[in-house]
């Protein structure tokens, strides 16, 4: 299970809303074609969401905020586990602000990587020497996506598959 977030501008929020099969269109096709769009925390999306909620972060960065859109009864939007979430403009700047704060060891400060297996936390690789590393490794990207996302006013529709 991987984690992705894909940047969209208002205009394409408001679409995605009213057609949710268009956004994952637009998510798989930007793999190829719009990689700027993209970013990815591999299987990394739990350990990060972790990590973030021990240090009070004030965003759901990795889950998202709100549905992407209302689901009326008997319909199901999944793009893998479960529908696709979103952090409105508002909230990506917030994230972003708050990212550019951290560094990758503030972001492990007091953390064993034990305590992700106690959590059990997905993927099981925690007893794994340099796993937390691993993790670490996604803030800049993250942080760079965010930051961009922020300055263009973008929201960001966060899914796993």
């Amino acid at each position: 299970m991987n984690g992705h977030w894909l940047r969209v501008t208002p205009t394409e929020w408001a679409k995605a809303r009213e057609d949710p099969d268009w956004a994952f269109t637009l998510a798989r096709s930007a793999w190829e074609d719009e990689a700027w769009r993209l970013c990815s925390t591999d299987k990394a999306w739990h350990a990060l969401d972790f990590l973030l909620s021990r240090r009070g972060f004030g965003v759901p960065l990795v889950y998202g905020a709100e549905l992407l859109v209302d689901l009326p009864a008997g319909l199901d939007v999944d793009w893998g586990y479960g529908p696709p979430l979103v952090l409105p403009p508002k909230q990506v700047a917030v994230a972003a602000s708050e990212l550019a704060q951290l560094t990758e060891e503030d972001l492990v400060r007091g953390v064993e990587q034990a305590d992700l297996d106690r959590a059990d936390i997905y993927p099981a690789v925690w007893d794994r020497p340099g796993e937390l590393d691993w993790v670490t490794g996604h803030l800049p990207r993250a942080q760079e996506f965010f930051a961009a996302a922020a300055r263009d006013g973008h929201a960001v529709i966060c899914w796993r598959d």
